[in-house]
């Protein structure tokens, strides 16, 4: 049987907030010298992030496209683009028609957002009618303290519990809720549009580890997007903050890079059948 190695049409991006404590700025210049094929912009406290004049102009300096913005949800966000946060999400989804970006990820609302949380799905759908833009919503987890758990999320931190028209998932967030990541990729179906791509050992802490340093099935999911000619954006969204210096940083991003493209090539038979 002859085979050939299948690679599918997804780029590899690298969110900016995978090289914090460094800038926005500085992610372009590492995405475009490491070879990622894009960035996405965590919208954030840092002003450039929030600039779209010169997030522009950084895409233009380094040849690194925009492909998705991470919408300003974050509880340190809260204040960023205003309070609204139907308007963050309208001013997210202008910000990715004026910069190329093709995804918008967005997280469920915290419990005591109790308006939003309750238009939530309908509102989420709505956007998706109006816009080519894909609005993906994004897997989250119980907060935990000691023996405690809390649901923060409304209407849930599993999204698949409801009609999303796309979904992000997101590996060190499955860990964190110690559930089945391939089980919740299998449920999202078709609507799977987006991926970030990190690590995890299950702790009570959002650790985005570099894949392959914890116990997620992160080569599998990414042979199986292969496999299955995935299409949409996978994202390297890891915590370097331990990293001593500014090369061990770009170590641990090349690292991820390079497993992150590794896995994506799947090996496939030729002409989908068997030759002498």
């Amino acid at each position: 049987m002859a085979h050939q190695v299948r690679v599918p049409d997804a780029k590899v991006a690298l969110s900016t907030a995978s090289v914090y404590p460094e800038n926005t700025a500085a992610a372009f210049e590492i995405a475009g010298s490491l070879g990622y094929d894009g960035v996405e912009v965590m919208v954030w406290t840092d002003p450039v992030s929030q600039d779209l004049d010169a997030l522009r102009r950084l895409s233009d300096d380094h040849g690194v496209p925009i492909l998705a913005i991470h919408s300003p949800c974050l509880l340190i966000t809260q204040r960023v683009w205003g309070t609204n946060p139907w308007r963050k999400l309208l001013r997210t989804r202008d910000a990715a028609a004026r910069l190329g970006a093709t995804t918008v990820v967005v997280h469920p609302p915290f419990r005591w957002q109790r308006g939003y949380a309750r238009d939530f799905v309908k509102g989420i759908q709505r956007l998706g009618d109006e816009t080519d833009i894909r609005f993906a919503v994004e897997n989250m987890y119980p907060w935990r303290y000691r023996d405690r758990e809390m649901l923060a999320y409304a209407p849930g931190w599993d999204p698949t519990e409801e009609d999303f028209p796309h979904f992000t998932i997101d590996l060190s967030h499955t860990a964190t809720a110690r559930n089945d990541a391939l089980a919740m990729v299998a449920r999202m179906g078709d609507r799977l549009g987006h991926v970030h791509i990190a690590d995890g050992r299950g702790s009570g802490k959002d650790e985005h580890l570099v894949p392959g340093r914890g116990g997620q099935p992160c080569a599998a999911l990414l042979e199986q997007l292969a496999a299955t000619g995935y299409d949409g954006h996978v994202v390297v969204e890891v915590n370097t903050r331990r990293a001593m210096t500014a090369a061990a940083r770009r170590a641990d991003l090349a690292e991820a890079l390079a497993f992150t493209r590794l896995h994506l090539a799947a090996a496939a038979p030729a002409g989908g059948g068997e030759t002498a």
